[in-house]
């Protein structure tokens, strides 16, 4: 686990946890953890996005899913935090302030799933935000669990592996860094992450 250097505060202190990393790295098992294990109040901001609904997935729970109108519309009145289009897939993603100010006003922390140019918006927004990057061991692991969903086409796969090589070249933008190499370890090293930055408000 790495620190680095934050930047000078443009927003002001907000309990919030921004996760981010390729796909492969293990994000939507951790997120699961952290939101069961967490040792502070702790909600997901649920995301809005503009791609098709999957089998089993409910809007408002998982996404606000939006068509593409609907979004542009959000997108004009200046209602996102963040929003772009990911992994080139024609879809568009984005965080609403008014997902952050509902998790805000009820005393919890703001944890935020999301893509790395979108988490680089927020790192500059909100500078002290719990920025961390998830990864495996090596670029070879991303492959190896992204093949073993047996869920995309192999054009897909090559995508977002080239996708994952890039957003590593962020990796030290983040105030922290997990391997996530062993689950147990990498929710207990983000709880303690947690824990101690709550200390440090009321410090």
């Amino acid at each position: 686990m790495t620190e680095e250097t934050s930047k000078e505060t443009a927003a002001p202190p907000c309990r919030m946890v921004v996760l981010s990393g390729p796909s492969g790295s293990g994000k939507t098992t951790i997120v699961e953890r952290i939101l069961k294990d967490s040792p502070v109040p702790i909600q997901m901001a649920v995301s809005a996005t503009t791609r098709p609904k999957r089998v089993g997935e409910i809007d408002g729970k998982h996404y606000h899913f939006m068509t593409s109108d609907e979004f542009e519309s959000h997108r004009v009145a200046d209602d996102f935090v963040e929003c772009a289009e990911v992994h080139r897939s024609g879809f568009w993603y984005g965080t609403l302030k008014s997902e952050l100010a509902r998790i805000q006003e009820s005393g919890s922390w703001v944890l935020l799933e999301i893509d790395v140019e979108g988490a680089l918006k927020l790192m500059d927004l909100y500078p002290d935000a719990v920025s961390i990057f998830l990864q495996t061991p090596s670029v070879d692991e991303y492959e190896r669990r992204l093949r073993n969903r047996g869920t995309e086409l192999d054009e897909v796969i090559q995508r977002r592996l080239r996708t994952a090589k890039e957003e590593l070249k962020s990796s030290d933008r983040y105030r922290y860094r997990v391997i996530n190499d062993d689950l147990d370890r990498a929710v207990g090293e983000i709880c303690t992450l947690l824990k101690d930055t709550e200390k440090n408000f009321h410090a």
